[in-house]
């Protein structure tokens, strides 16, 4: 039988264990750099397949290794992540969420049991190994400054040094049985952006008597967009104009506390900034400060302005994702593999793919027929479960083939 026909069959066989994995990892959700349990439910998989690992790093986060016929040869790096979100589950399913306000509503369950899966695929198949892998289960991939960062500050990518690093993300627009890559940038920086601004509060019939805070923060908003103004590519990137550049200036957030007869004393805005060029980033941040200070001034105002600097870009090296593009090919067919569309979202292996030749792509999780098509950061996301004996079948091939 061939490998990749082997990797398949195990992947058949433990299928109805990842459902389980992943059901539990589902019921059990903890929110960021809280995922105890969740960290030492993996370390009994680890420990029921005889994987070694280290755990507790950066509190919740784990370590495993698996070595090969030449262990010093490379490392491949694989990722997953285990943290949750705060969000009320509205599934009826006898795996809904046992803890209140907070669910797997960015599928980082299947992330976690599926490498699982495939930690136990290459286990069995360790002389087929070349190298060593080495698994990383990272808490905190949700929010900032990101389980990953800190993981690397505690020596993840060293000691074996990882050559090779890959993650998978799972895509509910995305029919299951297919996955998606893109070569190069594929997902943008973020910076968040948080704004106070400070006048004098009084009642609304006496005009002379306060400065209203809301009508600087509205001058700033339009002021930024007017001077960073983008045009939607074929793709439905916000590019912009000046120097084609994919930007994404945007405030969701205005707070000011007063009434129809009453003007606050400060307004809150709260907005985010993401790119993909880090020369770009660094000018437009510049930039944002001196037009939000300068309204300030004008208006006779005072603005507190906190930039938080968030996850770098993420960029897919180019031949790493080509190999792990023609793998997926030759796993799962031409017809089910895609090409994918740069996107503005931001995700933590950004910082590993920074330092590491990496590969980040797509699962399919979607099945329109059953009804499964949420999106992610929703109280209805849900997978179909075929995906978990893909992914984990998918990412063995990966790196049997690299190895």
């Amino acid at each position: 039988m061939s490998l990749i026909n082997t990797i398949k069959q195990i992947a058949k066989a433990q299928f109805k264990d990842l459902v389980l994995m992943r059901r539990h990892l589902h019921q059990h959700p903890e929110l960021s750099f809280q995922e105890f349990h969740t960290s030492e439910y993996v370390c009994s998989v680890l420990d029921k397949h005889a994987i070694p690992y280290t755990k507790g790093i950066v509190k919740t986060g784990i370590i495993a290794i698996i070595e090969g016929k030449n262990p010093q040869t490379k490392t491949i790096l694989l990722r997953a992540d285990l943290d949750a979100l705060p969000i009320e589950e509205k599934n009826e399913v006898n795996y809904k969420s046992k803890n209140t306000g907070v669910m797997h509503a960015c599928g980082h369950d299947v992330h976690t049991a599926s490498v699982l899966g495939t930690a136990i695929i290459l286990n069995q198949l360790k002389n087929e190994l070349e190298g060593t892998v080495k698994i990383m289960f990272q808490p905190g991939e949700e929010v900032l400054p990101g389980g990953s960062s800190l993981m690397i500050k505690e020596g993840v990518l060293q000691n074996p040094k990882v050559d090779i690093a890959i993650a998978q993300h799972v895509f509910p627009s995305m029919e299951v049985g297919k996955v998606g890559f893109r070569e190069g940038m594929y997902m943008a920086s973020t910076d968040e952006l948080h704004i106070t601004i400070t006048g004098k509060g009084g009642h609304a019939a006496m005009a002379g008597e306060y400065n209203n805070p809301l009508v600087v923060a509205a001058y700033i908003i339009t002021e930024i967009e007017k001077q960073f103004p983008f045009v939607i590519d074929t793709e439905g990137v916000a590019r912009n104009i000046h120097n084609n550049i994919p930007t994404v200036i945007a405030f969701g957030k205005i707070e000011g506390k007063g009434a129809t007869n009453v003007i606050p004393e400060s307004v809150y805005l709260a907005g985010t900034f993401r790119t993909m060029d880090e020369v770009w980033r660094k000018e437009v941040k510049e930039k944002i400060t001196k037009i939000i200070q300068n309204i300030s001034v004008q208006y006779n105002t005072k603005a507190e302005i906190n930039i938080l600097d968030g996850y770098p870009f993420l960029i897919n090296h180019t031949e790493t994702t080509a190999f792990c593009k023609q793998a997926a090919i030759e796993y799962l067919g031409q017809e089910n593999v895609e090409d994918l569309p740069l996107r503005m979202t931001a995700e933590d292996f950004a910082y590993i793919t920074q330092q590491v030749p990496s590969c980040f792509y797509r699962l399919g999780t979607g099945n329109k027929s059953k009804g499964i098509t949420s999106g992610v950061h929703t109280s209805t996301f849900d997978i179909d479960e075929n995906a978990l004996e893909i992914a984990s079948g998918l990412m063995a091939w990966m790196v049997l083939k690299k190895s």
